[in-house]
């Protein structure tokens, strides 16, 4: 495990349509790790409105085939639609969703801020292995919204980082580095109003209107924390 790197980030009002910030930067994280190299396909699972390829392309890595997978048709609909992106709608839980993703030792696959969400972990994993010879991951773990989680007294619904390790290590020679965010915000309405908003990990499903009134007055902190883990990985059979 490398060494843990803390970065803060401040929000005010000009800047509260932004409810991706951490993702944001999560996904810049991840794609700083790909080398300059020129990979045939790149393959992004839960691609989200496209940051990943975003950052890939400021990067200048060259490609020729890059696919774009999410279950989500309103995402998809806002991600780039270059002649070289394939778009596909489908829901990385279900096993015929990898029919659809060729398999290529050429291949490299990408995955930012989704594989928390999986249902099956080991399912997942081992059909993600199967179809290129380089992953790269960045998963959100359970200790997201730590705080706030043990203030309202719930237990965050995500991996732990070991749990994910653990996953990981299973299927892929892999390398791991953990990184924790702070996002500053004004008041504890505007924090809870972000959890809503912005689909990063669970909590505000979860709570009561009574414990969101004692995190209202009680919240010990000004800001909400975020781990990410990011893994380097190399499937053990391709």
């Amino acid at each position: 495990m490398q060494e843990v790197v803390v970065k803060e980030f401040s929000r005010f009002a000009h800047s509260y349509d932004d409810h991706n910030l951490i993702q944001k930067e999560v996904a810049k994280t991840l794609v700083s790790l790909i080398p300059d190299e020129t990979f045939s396909t790149i393959i992004d699972v839960g691609c989200g409105s496209g940051a990943v390829y975003e950052n890939i392309k400021k990067k200048g890595i060259i490609f020729s085939k890059f696919i774009a997978l999410d279950a989500s048709q309103e995402m998809l609909d806002l991600h780039s639609s270059e002649p070289e992106v394939e778009k596909i709608c489908a829901n990385f839980n279900l096993a015929k969703t990898f029919t659809l993703i060729p398999a290529d030792k050429a291949n490299i696959l990408l995955s930012s801020s989704a594989l928390q969400w999986s249902e099956d972990l080991d399912f997942t994993l081992t059909k993600l292995a199967q179809k290129a010879s380089i992953n790269y991951f960045a998963i959100f773990t359970a200790n997201t919204f730590k705080t706030l989680h043990q203030s309202a007294g719930i237990t965050s619904p995500i991996y732990t980082s070991e749990d994910l390790e653990k996953s990981v290590q299973k299927y892929y020679d892999a390398a791991f580095e953990l990184k924790r965010y702070k996002l500053h915000f004004p008041s504890t309405q505007a924090m809870l109003r972000y959890i809503k908003r912005s689909g990063v990990s669970g909590g505000e499903k979860q709570l009561s209107y009574k414990q969101t009134k004692l995190l209202m007055k009680e919240y010990p902190l000004d800001y909400l924390e975020f781990e990410v883990l990011f893994v380097k990985a190399k499937p053990l059979q391709v």
